[in-house]
């Protein structure tokens, strides 16, 4: 008998306690120690899991020997100091949530931090793992014959409140090109199997946050963008990102193209923000078009409702777990690597950049 995998949380905001919701749904999985300063949120954690030990610094947490994994969901601009932290004192094998960093000037220390880290480290990317885009990803090359064109386009709700409104500050997120966007820089380069070559951009703060001041700060967070990037093998990708969009049925849509035909992937937003008078929240849908013979196919790509009840990314994060856990058990390596992580900043990073100066980023 496989005895239980025991996580160790840092951090339990809106993110950390969808984690949590489906490790509860996990067969051999349990949560035994949190760390979580905000009372509120530590409150809501532990009505999750009342067995959980709720450990007053990261350190006490870090000293438990009944886990087995860690896994980061803290705010963005806390994951470096807290990697640093969790290697010095007991490095686990970890999952880490998105984004991997927010400072540039950190990108040498995590290439390091590769070599150095003796344990392994899943970089938390769930989108890969939405139903829909796993049938996407399976069936790409043969739908496509290779892709040559890749559009994403993600037409969603604002930025949601978070604990001490860190994410309303480029200083705190990376940036939406980072914090949001990350997901989908990630999926480009899986999906096109190549790594980029230049980037440009054009993005802004048009709708969304206007007149929002925290501690007499005004918000600089970003609402709106697109990115064009070209990839090494010839392949090019678009993102068209509009966070003032919530009316969408569909929120993210995904199409690649090549000589065969086209194969699109259409993901809807969280089902508890569907108007409860238009019925049914929408099902996911996958749709391979051929060049020849004509002829549109779509299936639906339904989720389990428990798993889809247990977050806001169409059942991923439970699935994520899934293949997170055979990696503790030495069954498995991360499919999701510290330098995947890495080349997904570093893309959004690029993009701000462009969309900043005006002009296209040599990737490097």
């Amino acid at each position: 008998m496989t005895r239980d995998i025991t996580y160790g949380i840092i951090g339990c905001g809106m993110m950390g306690q969808e984690h949590m919701r489906n490790i509860a749904l996990l067969e051999g999985a349990r949560v035994g120690a949190i760390f979580e300063p905000n009372e509120i949120m530590a409150n809501a954690a532990k009505a999750i899991e009342p067995n959980a030990k709720m450990c007053a610094t990261i350190e006490e947490l870090l000293d438990r020997d009944d886990l087995d994994c860690l896994l980061v969901v803290s705010p963005n601009h806390m994951h470096v100091p807290q990697l640093e932290i969790i290697a010095a004192r007991n490095p686990l094998p970890l999952l880490m949530e998105k984004p991997l960093f927010t400072d540039p000037a950190d990108e040498d220390m995590l290439r390091a931090f590769q070599e150095s880290y003796p344990a392994p480290i899943w970089v938390a990317m769930e989108y890969r793992y939405m139903p829909p885009i796993q049938t996407l990803l399976e069936e790409v090359e043969k739908a496509t014959g290779g892709v040559k064109m890749l559009t994403i386009r993600e037409h969603r709700f604002p930025f949601l409140e978070k604990v001490g409104n860190w994410n309303r500050f480029n200083k705190n997120s990376g940036g939406t090109l980072v914090e949001k966007c990350c997901h989908f820089f990630d999926l480009m380069r899986l999906i096109i199997g190549a790594d980029p070559v230049r980037i440009m951009a054009s993005a802004g703060q048009e709708v969304n946050h206007l007149d929002e001041s925290y501690g007499g700060e005004p918000s600089d967070i970003w609402d709106s963008g697109y990115v064009i990037v070209d990839f090494a093998n010839g392949a090019r990708a678009m993102l068209e990102l509009c966070m003032y969009a919530e009316g969408s049925k569909f929120q993210e849509e995904i199409s690649a193209v090549g000589p065969n035909g086209k194969i699109e992937a259409l993901v809807p937003g969280p089902g508890r923000f569907w108007p409860t008078h238009l019925g049914e929240p929408p099902v996911s849908q996958v749709i391979v078009s051929p060049r020849s013979p004509k002829g549109p196919q779509m299936v639906e790509i339904p989720v389990d409702p428990t798993i889809l009840d247990a977050g806001d990314h169409n059942g991923s994060t439970f699935y994520q777990h899934v293949k997170f856990l055979d990696v503790v058990r030495g069954k498995s390596v991360p499919d999701v690597s510290l330098m995947d992580g890495l080349h997904a900043v570093k893309m959004g990073m690029q993009a701000q950049d462009s969309a900043r100066d005006g002009v296209t980023k040599s990737y490097s």
